[in-house]
Order: C-alpha cells, then structure tokens, then sequence
C-alpha cells in the first residue's frame, strides 16, 4: 500500500449525516494538507526498521509511518492558522484553502479570517486524531504498542510547548537567550520530525531502550540543523524554490537564533526597527538581509547548522546506520550530495 493510499484510509471516515457538505470541506482540505512535501519522515521509519533487523509485516511498518506524516501535517496546519499563512510550498494552505472556500460560499469578507481559522483548526484536529489512532491500532503487541504511545505523547507535549514559546518569544519585548532560542528549535522541529520517526522505526525492530535513546540524540542534532536551515530560508530564500513567503518570519517578528544572535552586534540598530514590523517592505527587508550577512549572523547560523550535521554524522556512523540512514537523508531532505561534504555530516 503506498503512503497516499494510507493516508487517505485512515482520513476518510464515512460520511456525517446531515453535514455533508461540511464534512466534504474538511477532506477536501486534509487532502491539500496531506499530499505533497518530501515525506522524509515515514522514509525514516520504514529506514530504521530495516536497517536495524525489523521483521514487522509491511501494513504494520506502513501505519506507523503514516501516523508520523499526519502528524506533521497536523503541526503545519496549526502553525499556518498562528503564523496567519494563506501559502504553503507554493500553493495555498489549508486556512487558505478555507478562505476561498469561504469566498464560494458569499461569507462576508468579514467572517473570512473566522471561517478559516475554524475549519483550519478542526482539519488539524482530524489529522492529529487519526495520527494517534494509526499508532493505537497498527497491530503490534501492546508493550511496543505502550512504546509507541509513549514516544508520541512526549512529542506532543514538547511539540505544543516549543510552538507556544516560539509565539512568546515572538511578542516578548526582549531577545531571548540563545540557549532558549536553541530549545525552540529542538522542541519545535526536532522531535517530532526526526527524534519520533527514529526512534518510532527502531521500537518497531525491537530496539532497547538505550538504542532508542541514542537515535533520539542523532534525530534531535539533525533536527536542529534542519530547523536552522528553515530559519535562514525563511529570511534568504527564494520563495520560488522554499514555499515560503521570504517576509513572513521578519513580520511576525520571529526569535531565531540569526536574530539573537545579531542582537549582539552592532548591526542590530539597522536590524530591530523591522523584525516583529506587519508592514515590512521589500526594501526594508532586503536591508535586514545585508546587516544580517555583514555582522556575520547569516554565517554564524550556517556554522552552527553544520556543526549539529557533523554531530549527527558522527552519533549515525557510532551506530553503524550513516551509510544506509544519514547520507540517503541529507541527499533526500537537504539535497546535500555526502561526497561533496565532508566533515559537514
């Protein structure tokens, strides 16, 4: 079964009588929602599981491994409807999806933000719901079934609250230390897009506990580098090629580590008046651009992400998994050709 098709099994629950239409919007959506992306984080279920020895049957491997892309799918809609994101990878999000749904139905352009959030937010209910059941009933005995739980619960919980201290860091009046800066990267991003499905795909081989550990600690260095990444695409990037609006983390006001780190140069004078500003201008930001590059904070950052690559390369290789796991991934997720990098992984 490929993961589209699973993913749609386990979305798709019959009808709601009497609500139809509604319903259908919000299928509709979760199939915007869902499709798409490198779907990097099955791949390492399904990768961990072979490479350690798993002989759990394709449908079982496969559940798991859905439920690791429907969660992100979750995350993402919920951050569009906080980050007010109509876009995402080129296209609209699912609260834009919901926002011209709203423009066919003739809703008054003032209820279009309500609607949007609401059918937004609802549609990611769905996806984490039917995340939480594809672990629940993927059918393997109930102590790995407990492990599965367990490690999904400890993503929720650290996903939520790096998500909420990314939006209070965002509205804080201070910059926030750069080690706190860091822990929004790790809980955020980290955990549930690499520490989960490691450690997700090395529960169902059967792995113990200090294995499963150890490909967290390779899954949070990755993590973070990824995250970083993103936040430099988020300033530098082309939206042509991320998908991603190139003024909407300097409008919201982001506190990644590029921003605190140039906090502490004599840049930031050129840099404050802007960071956090609605109505940022493309002028505006292509100046932020050059203070950030010129105080050295662009470098910084991609230091520090490649810095976490090593560490992860070197944690993945002490386990025996860099050839078949950590460069496949960097060609996947990054488009990092291993050969061309070394000593970055």
């Amino acid at each position: 079964m490929s993961l589209q098709t699973e993913l749609d099994s386990l979305l798709h629950s019959g009808s709601v009588p009497g609500l139809d239409r509604d319903h259908r919007a919000l299928l509709s959506a979760l199939e915007l929602g869902s499709s798409g992306g490198k779907r990097f984080r099955p791949w390492l279920v399904t990768t961990v599981h072979a490479a350690l020895g798993g002989a759990q049957p394709d449908e079982v491997v496969d559940a798991v491994a859905a439920a690791t892309e429907l969660l992100h799918t979750a995350f993402v809609i919920h951050d569009d409807v906080i980050d007010h994101d109509d876009t995402r990878r080129g296209r609209p999000s699912v609260p834009g999806w919901f926002r011209a749904d709203a423009v066919e139905l003739g809703v008054d352009p003032a209820g279009h933000d309500t609607y949007s959030r609401a059918g937004a937010i609802l549609a990611g209910d769905l996806a984490l719901t039917a995340a939480v059941r594809a672990v629940a009933t993927c059918g393997v005995d109930q102590r790995t079934t407990n492990r599965l739980l367990n490690l999904l619960d400890a993503t929720l919980h650290a996903s939520a609250a790096g998500e909420l201290a990314d939006v209070r860091l965002a509205l804080a009046a201070d910059m926030p230390a750069a080690e706190e800066a860091l822990a929004v990267s790790e809980q955020k991003t980290a955990v549930y897009s690499f520490v989960l499905p490691l450690q997700a795909g090395a529960v169902l081989a059967g792995a113990d506990d200090a294995l499963v550990h150890a490909l967290g600690q390779v899954g949070r260095a990755l993590g973070i580098a990824f995250q970083l990444c993103d936040d430099l695409n988020g300033v530098f990037g082309d939206p042509a090629t991320t998908g991603k609006d190139h003024l909407g983390d300097l409008r919201e006001g982001k506190r990644t580590p590029l921003m605190v780190h140039a906090a502490g140069t004599s840049a930031w004078s050129r840099i404050a008046p802007h960071l956090g500003d609605p109505d940022l201008t493309d002028d505006h930001a292509a100046s932020v651009r050059e203070a950030l590059e010129s105080c050295g904070s662009r470098g910084f950052v991609e230091d520090l992400a490649a810095r976490h690559l090593t560490a992860a390369g070197d944690q993945a290789a002490a386990l025996g998994l860099r050839r078949s796991l950590l460069d496949p991934l960097l060609e996947f997720a990054w488009g990092i050709d291993p050969a061309t990098r070394a000593g970055a992984a």
